[in-house]
């Protein structure tokens, strides 16, 4: 079964009596007459169940998985929804059922692909493994050895140090051909509830040889595993939730139950690494929630960072939120210490405003922020209750994760129990009070423990009852937006610890980092539109409160291709420095209509935090925005950017003399002089800046 959707070519070998195949799978168009040697291994869809032979010389590798090698296909259906087209290949081993989604989306180049497990016997099945996704013949069509021409991308993400992509050689990774398979693996992932502490759930496999892209995201906000290797002579890729193996996770299937495995999205490209991102960003717009905030992108003016630092109070408060009103933001988010006298790190849970910090009530700051034009917000850490909140002592060991027959604590907190009806009861309270009573309308939801590898109470194991946890977190927001459709819940872990795309679907904006210095809040800005759409990035702008021009400047940049996260004591930073600001804030008013559709690309590559010149830019069909930082060095020096770059991503249509004019324009800031110059027979551009300063630019065509 030959199927071409989108710029995908998918080959499914689905015969009576076998198990189903996923043969080819790319961007590119099958060589004829290609042989596949032992296609039985190429398979759809790995399941592995207690019991079961794991049928291969496999090591730690996720191969040979039973039943599904004794699976056969039975039956698929092939039909079109709103997305675009949709297959379920169904296989069936005794009466147990194994249903594989792969979705298309029209005009783009990723499927959506997960499993399903359903148990129609009489029998239980202990689910150690499941695959979302399973690809064998990575490098088909190459002539190169499976070590020499493949390059791995793996995003590193750490605290304050969020999507920093490094690309490795196989052979760098410890990977090398031996012989037909090897034990060796590449493989990354996460155990716990910081589901991106160390790694976004992404990775990225380029064929140097073929030209070729596959990007691909997890989407689960508990577990998760990948791994590159080989079998049968050539490389595979697998993509997971929770494993046994991994993350302590089964799932005991009883009769009649069906289990769901995490989705992954999987780009196809030609090119590299960026095109893969760029049909990624397309294919998250189109999951994502409906909402009015990633339509009309507001400013959002935050306290907490390098500014109150969670210590608000009504007297500190109100003239910070004139400031923000004078700059321009619509938006104004009390963060954390709103409810707590003190020291209020392991007091979290009860939620109610301190009357120290606001005589008059809560109430009083939030009337104000809304009477200067502005709609208010508040933080919350709903998930945890730290041990000195006394709600503590007042409810059942059961309202948290518990392993061994205890309560789990992790930095002064109790994780919170999502698949406890009284937790969530005592969560859309705690919301009710905020929306109905307070009146607030924006949530800044943070999450800033690791409950680690899950709970075992009442859980088949540690890692199922995370997972479920998870899922009960998810349905219990989606309820809150079903309920309020008006609110905008932010997504933070510590700023980017939970930056996925389980959350990132149904909220509509995510803190990407804590970074607190300027200059490396650049770098993950940069970067920051590889882990999610740039209008979703939430990117902080925050000069200091001693500081100059060029720092407020380079402060804007950071934050003006994004999601403006501003902060600072705006009315303390001088009247040269604020019209910086209000200048920034009023030019990305203009062009945020732009910034929803707008794709990524990084003309000069990836942002490392060592990197003397970084450039962002996002292409629109009229025009292109580069925001250019440089982040260290001596005297001026110039960065050289490829236009001819811009044009191929453009997809434009020059004709053979290449008579179109490329018109390049610095448009912030207008009032400092920027010297930069457009060399048409090059189609380069040459930027001139000094350390520590930042700019952006327009191009447009004619």
């Amino acid at each position: 079964m030959i199927i071409q959707e989108n710029g995908i070519t998918m080959e499914l070998v689905l015969e009576e009596g076998k198990s189903a195949r996923l043969t080819y799978c790319s961007a590119l168009n099958k060589p004829q007459n290609m042989f596949i040697k032992d296609d039985k291994r190429y398979t759809l869809a790995e399941l592995q169940v207690s019991g079961f032979d794991q049928q291969d010389h496999h090591g730690n590798k996720h191969t040979g998985s039973s039943p599904s090698l004794l699976m056969t296909y039975s039956g698929h259906n092939d039909y079109r929804n709103e997305m675009g087209r949709k297959l379920e290949v169904t296989q069936s081993y005794n009466d147990l059922e194994l249903v594989s989604h792969i979705q298309f989306f029209d005009s783009i180049q990723v499927i959506r692909t997960w499993n399903e497990v359903k148990n129609n016997s009489d029998k239980t099945y202990p689910i150690e493994y499941i695959s979302s996704f399973c690809l064998t013949g990575l490098s088909l069509g190459s002539d190169m050895a499976r070590d020499i021409d493949g390059v791995v991308y793996l995003p590193h993400n750490t605290w304050q140090g969020e999507a920093q992509w490094k690309s490795y050689s196989l052979q760098e990774l410890g990977y090398d051909v031996l012989n037909e398979f090897s034990m060796k693996r590449i493989h990354i992932g996460k155990t716990g509830t910081w589901t991106t502490s160390e790694y976004l759930p992404m990775g990225c496999y380029y064929n140097k040889t073929l030209d070729h892209s596959i990007v691909f995201q997890i989407e689960t906000n508990g577990s998760w595993h990948w791994e590159i290797s080989d079998i049968v002579g050539q490389l595979y890729l697998q993509l997971s939730g929770p494993t046994y193996q991994e993350n302590q996770f089964t799932k005991i299937l009883k009769p009649g139950e069906t289990f769901t495995s995490a989705k992954a999205g999987v780009a196809f490209s030609s090119g590299e690494f960026e095109s893969g991102i760029r049909e990624l960003t397309k294919y998250r717009r189109m999951i994502r929630r409906e909402n009015e905030d990633n339509e009309k992108l507001p400013v959002i003016f935050n306290d907490y960072m390098n500014c109150l630092m969670g210590d608000p109070t009504t007297e500190v408060l109100k003239p910070l939120i004139d400031s923000a009103k004078d700059a321009g933001c619509e938006y104004f988010c009390i963060d954390c210490g709103w409810y707590d006298d003190g020291f209020w790190w392991d007091n979290v849970g009860e939620w109610l405003p301190s009357t120290i910090r606001f005589p008059n009530g809560i109430e009083e700051v939030i009337n104000y922020i809304r009477e200067k034009g502005m709609v208010p917000g508040l933080w919350l850490e709903l998930e945890v209750m730290g041990v000195s909140c006394k709600k503590v002592k007042e409810v059942s060991d059961d309202w948290f994760f518990q392993r061994n027959g205890v309560p789990i604590i992790d930095h002064c907190r109790y994780q919170l129990d999502f698949r406890n009806p009284e937790v969530r009861a005592f969560a859309t309270e705690t919301i009710r009070r905020l929306v109905e009573d307070y009146g607030v309308s924006y949530i800044k939801m943070d999450y800033n423990i690791d409950a680690g590898a899950g709970t075992d109470y009442q859980s088949d194991s540690a890692g199922e009852g995370l997972l479920m946890h998870g899922r009960a977190y998810q349905n219990w927001i989606c309820d809150m937006f079903k309920r309020y459709p008006d609110l905008i819940i932010e997504n933070c872990s510590s700023g980017g610890m939970r930056m996925e795309y389980s959350m990132l679907e149904m909220h509509s904006i995510q803190s990407v980092t804590d970074q607190t210095d300027y200059i490396k809040n650049s770098v993950i800005a940069a970067n920051a539109a590889t882990a999610c759409t740039p209008e979703q990035a939430a990117m902080w702008s925050y000069p200091l409160k001693e500081g100059t021009e060029e720092e407020t400047i380079y402060n804007m940049v950071s934050s003006m291709l994004f999601r403006i996260h501003q902060s600072g004591y705006l009315g303390q930073i001088g009247e040269k420095r604020l019209n910086h600001v209000i200048e920034g804030i009023n030019y990305y008013k203009e062009i945020r209509e732009d910034i929803k559709t707008a794709l990524p690309f990084w003309p000069i590559g990836l942002a490392t935090m060592h990197s003397e010149y970084i450039v962002y830019g996002c292409t629109t069909p009229d025009k292109i925005y580069l925001a250019v930082w440089r982040t260290c060095g001596e005297g001026k020096q110039v960065c050289n950017i490829p236009l001819d770059y811009i044009n191929k991503l453009r997809n434009s249509d020059i004709d053979d003399n290449n008579e179109r004019h490329i018109l390049v324009e610095c448009t912030y800031p207008k009032t400092k002089k920027t010297e930069f110059l457009y060399k048409s027979t090059d189609q380069l551009l040459q930027v001139n800046l000094e350390s520590k300063t930042a700019r952006i630019f327009e191009i447009s065509f004619e």
